[in-house]
């Protein structure tokens, strides 16, 4: 594969460039730009000491090589004035209109969902439930952005056949877990700061490719952007 292959995401518009990064190598960053690495394995920047952006994390870079990756994810914010239209970029929409039987008083944005690319790794030391990576498998890298305005719920729920993390790119929220489907059941708030990414899934994985998730949410203390990054299982493994 030639180095540097890029693809322009689907949702990058006038306010978030959004770009998928494969076989990164001597890659110039420019401008401050959050970078998430969605592999198993660790991205190396050219500074000295070695520094590192570990397995399925991210961190804001600014004027900067990263040396080796296999894929990063590049999003930069362009434009913070008036940021809030970006929900009304094309097929952006409120989730309730997308789902049959979500709220529609819910005021949760979705952005399209693209398809960034494959990656393969041990989903069970993804998730710590070993600590030693034993048996690959293919995931379907698939991601897209989410708004909700300042304090806002944006829906207590524990059902995905996917594994996800998540990356916040503007505002301050959280990620937060209950031991039931009830606000007063919290049990962990994880605060997510632009730059910052939850890199241990919150499921567990059981056989045949079913994932176990805790009741949880996103909390917006401050009008909220996130990228979800979705590793869809693939058929073969």
């Amino acid at each position: 594969m030639e180095a540097n292959k890029a693809k322009l995401l689907n949702f990058s518009g006038a306010y978030i460039d959004a770009k998928y990064i494969e076989n990164v190598e001597n890659y110039f960053i420019q401008n401050r730009t959050i970078v998430i690495n969605p592999q198993a394995s660790d991205a190396h920047l050219s500074q000295a000491p070695a520094s590192v952006i570990p397995a399925f994390s991210s961190t804001i870079l600014n004027d900067t090589i990263i040396q080796k990756a296999e894929s990063l994810l590049l999003l930069k914010v362009v434009e913070t004035n008036n940021i809030t239209k970006l929900i009304f970029e094309p097929n952006w929409d409120l989730l309730g209109n997308l789902i049959d039987g979500f709220p529609k008083d819910v005021p949760l944005w979705r952005s399209p969902q693209d398809e960034a690319g494959i990656v393969e790794f041990d989903p069970y030391s993804m998730t710590r439930q070993w600590s030693t990576p034993q048996q690959k498998e293919r995931f379907s890298v698939k991601v897209n952005l989410w708004f909700a305005p300042s304090n806002s719920d944006c829906a207590i729920h524990n059902q995905h056949n996917f594994i996800e993390i998540h990356t916040q790119i503007f505002g301050q929220g959280r990620m937060q877990k209950f031991q039931v489907k009830a606000f007063n059941s919290l049990y962990e708030d994880m605060l997510m700061s632009p730059g910052f990414t939850t890199s241990v899934p919150f499921c567990q994985v059981q056989e045949n490719q079913k994932y176990v998730y805790p009741w949880h949410q996103y909390y917006a203390d401050t009008d909220c952007i996130w990228l979800a990054i979705e590793f869809h299982p693939t058929k073969a493994s």
